[in-house]
């Protein structure tokens, strides 16, 4: 799954860290989502697209393998 959560960060000035705790989680957690090493759960990317004021298909693009 690829995403887009690197570009909206830096249109909105936030760093990962102040991302993560926005949304409740590490900026671990947010780096590994933005490399493709982790898929957030539901709750997680309706939290970061509600962030952004956006839509989750918005800012995560499925891809057939």
């Amino acid at each position: 799954m690829k995403n887009r959560l690197k570009e909206y960060r830096a249109r909105n000035n936030l760093n990962q860290s102040d991302l993560g705790k926005l949304v409740g989680t590490s900026r671990q957690t947010i780096s590994l989502i933005e490399r493709g090493d982790y898929s957030p759960s539901v709750i997680l990317a309706l939290k970061i697209a509600k962030v952004f004021g956006t839509t989750v298909e918005e800012l995560f693009l499925y891809e057939e393998e």
